[in-house]
């Protein structure tokens, strides 16, 4: 390819307060450091948040754009967060070829044998977290969320987790990881979003180790 505090425990419906409240700002930034039940650092942990209120129009400026490459056989990134309506390219950056799949609910397509610096292209026009495989090499697997809000970020290596811009007040805050014990993959709960606090561990029960 090619983030502390002492971890909470799991609970049913999670519920987190990310900054004490104070006085009404127009913006805040969320900060998380997402650990396994170990204290082990989470990556490619996707981050949702819908506030409350209304939000104005702002561009989805998400970090990997719209391309998920497969690259040393595997698909890079791991998993990719794009727009609704976003049309993802699939460059092969491998020597060998490749036959791309995903048979996930509502977005089914089939991209067949394809080879070295050849892409193809596919139009995501409904939110959804959707699964990818190879049909030529079963160790590939790779994940494309498609949201319809700017705030969403997925963690990075060291578990950290970093939304800017939201607005502050209430807020639904939903993660998603593949290894999530529950169903469908994700846990949503309640978040008051204030300026002030530093970044906040939140526990994420998986069924495994990243």
């Amino acid at each position: 390819m090619e983030r502390i505090s002492r971890p909470r425990p799991a609970i049913a419906v999670l519920t987190w307060v990310l900054a004490m409240a104070g006085t009404p700002a127009l913006a805040a930034d969320l900060d998380l450091r997402l650990v396994d039940a170990a204290n082990r650092p989470l990556a490619d942990a996707v981050v949702i948040v819908r506030p409350a209120a209304a939000v104005p129009a702002r561009p989805f400026t998400f970090p990997w754009g719209t391309m998920m490459v497969q690259k040393d056989i595997a698909f890079v990134p791991h998993v990719l967060i794009v727009p609704v309506g976003a049309t993802v390219t699939f460059p092969n950056r491998d020597k060998v070829r490749h036959h791309i799949y995903s048979f996930s609910k509502p977005a089914r397509f089939e991209m067949k044998l394809y080879g070295r610096q050849e892409t193809r292209s596919y139009t995501f026009t409904t939110p959804a977290t959707l699964a990818l495989g190879c049909n030529i090499h079963n160790r590939m697997g790779g994940f494309i969320r498609v949201v319809d809000t700017p705030f969403a970020a997925t963690s990075d290596a060291a578990g950290l987790d970093h939304i800017a811009g939201l607005p502050t007040g209430s807020a639904t805050m939903t993660i998603w990881h593949p290894a999530l014990r529950t169903r469908d993959n994700e846990q949503a709960g309640p978040v008051q979003i204030a300026r002030g606090g530093g970044p906040r561990t939140v526990t994420v029960p998986v069924r495994r180790a990243p």
